[in-house]
């Protein structure tokens, strides 16, 4: 069975995002062979959120991937290069899992991240934690978010100062 992982960048105070969503305060540190990191996975999904602020900047597609992006509003013909699933979210995600193939990338959406982590579909928490305090913003999940037991597996500290702490999900 494929392993879903969440994989985000994250302020020392828990954000993902500024107050206005900017992600403008991630370093991007050479040391970390992001090429690697994208090459372990041929499937993305992604929040209705986090995909049109990609859209925005132009970077609605990854390419080699497969993304599916999760939204009750968008339409599928306004997006023919992603998969818009509008319902049963969790048989889509399920389904998926069960499918030969690489490892899937829980890309972003803290509220498709708490739905995923509260139905046990969520392997592992990979996350790098950038040094910085944004003293607001979007966070890593939302606050009813249910309460989610991790276990250490893998830590690296970078010359930049980020901190990448990988967990399982107990």
């Amino acid at each position: 069975m494929r392993k879903i992982r969440h994989i985000a960048a994250m302020s020392l105070d828990g954000y993902i995002a500024g107050a206005d969503g900017e992600t403008d305060w991630i370093i991007m540190d050479p040391a970390i062979d992001f090429a690697a990191l994208v090459a372990q996975f041929d499937t993305v999904l992604v929040g209705r959120r986090t995909f049109q602020s990609m859209v925005e900047v132009g970077d609605e597609a990854m390419p080699g991937m497969k993304m599916f992006v999760f939204s009750q509003t968008l339409e599928q013909d306004d997006y023919p290069d992603q998969t818009i699933v509008s319902s049963d979210h969790l048989k889509t995600v399920k389904d998926l899992r069960s499918q030969p193939g690489k490892d899937i990338w829980l890309f972003g959406g803290g509220v498709l991240f708490a739905s995923l982590l509260e139905e046990g579909l969520v392997d592992t928490v990979e996350i790098a934690m950038i040094p910085v305090l944004l003293g607001g913003g979007i966070p890593l999940l939302p606050k009813s978010a249910a309460r989610k037991m991790l276990k250490l597996t893998d830590q690296k500290t970078y010359p930049s100062g980020i901190v990448f702490l990988n967990y399982a999900v107990k």
